[in-house]
């Protein structure tokens, strides 16, 4: 059961409707020197610049997400600076210094994601909608796995501006609707992602 804070990020599941998730993502570049991490399961923006950057909001009706918000870092690759070797990599080393840094985005705005919320999630909050827990920024993840620590509030609400959509719960021998730390299944909600919002970069 899910009876310990172990956030992980948000991790691509399939898409809305029950198509499969084929593993398909966007080439973005980062710019050379970014200083922040970017952990795989970070929310990221595509910023005026037209490169990828950490989303620094939580996501709620305070705080929205970007309007740039384009989906959630899986990796990325580059030419190492020291080896002039090519890399690929679960994150993005803050200040790294590569030309040619590309970062690998599940972009679908129909995908699911699995996340950890930080608190109890009961059966009756399904349908409401949640936001990050917590901001996210160079710390929000492991830079020994490369996976974020980000995780969801379990303080849901109907709010309109909340970053996401609660679909559905993680039901198996490790996690149960209700959990100390529910793990649950969410999308983006439409004004959160640059591809249903409105509003240009």
């Amino acid at each position: 059961m899910a009876s310990s804070a172990a956030p992980y990020g948000l991790r691509p599941l399939n898409l809305i409707g029950g198509q499969p998730f084929a593993g398909s993502t966007r080439q973005i570049k980062i710019a050379s020197g970014y200083g922040t991490n970017i952990f795989n399961g970070s929310v990221v923006a595509i910023v005026a610049g037209g490169t990828i950057e950490i989303v620094t909001t939580n996501g709620d009706n305070s705080t929205v997400f970007p309007a740039g918000t384009i989906g959630v870092f899986v990796g990325c690759s580059y030419t190492d600076p020291n080896t002039s070797q090519k890399q690929f990599r679960q994150s993005w080393p803050a200040s790294t210094v590569a030309s040619d840094a590309m970062a690998y985005i599940v972009d679908d705005p129909d995908c699911l994601f699995q996340v950890q919320a930080d608190g109890a999630v009961t059966q009756a909050d399904l349908g409401q909608n949640t936001h990050l827990a917590a901001v996210q920024s160079t710390n929000t993840g492991s830079t020994t796995t490369g996976n974020s620590t980000s995780a969801v509030t379990a303080t849901t609400a109907v709010t309109s501006g909340f970053a996401f959509r609660i679909v559905d719960f993680v039901d198996g021998p490790e996690s149960t609707v209700g959990d100390a730390f529910t793990d649950l299944i969410v999308k983006f909600n439409p004004d959160s992602h640059s591809y249903t919002n409105k509003t240009g970069i």
